[in-house]
């Protein structure tokens, strides 16, 4: 199953929403869905939706923290959503929620 990711935005936040499995072979789609948020001097908050998530591996990790870093240089926050099941199990292992707000 491949990643479906969809942006929508409102009032100044990007809401970037991930439905399958998260994985190296998302790399593509993911980056693609924040770099137009990123550039768009409009828009302050981006928030990543992991509600349909079912499963994420140590790259998944690794995108989460690149976006981090470009969403920090860009002065934007970052909000992980939804995060339930194994999704927040292995964020929870990672300590992301020492890195990343998660709601």
């Amino acid at each position: 199953m491949t990643l479906n990711v969809t942006v929508a935005i409102n009032e100044g936040i990007a809401h970037i929403s991930l439905d399958g499995r998260f994985d190296f072979n998302s790399q593509r789609a993911f980056r693609s869905s924040y770099d137009g948020p990123l550039n768009d001097h409009e828009i302050h908050s981006i928030e990543v939706d992991m509600k349909a998530v079912d499963y994420l591996d140590s790259s998944a990790l690794g995108m989460l923290l690149l976006l981090k870093e470009r969403v920090e240089a860009a002065n934007k926050s970052l909000v992980l959503a939804n995060c339930r099941g194994t999704v927040k199990q292995v964020l929870d292992v990672a300590n992301f929620h020492k890195l990343f707000t998660i709601r």
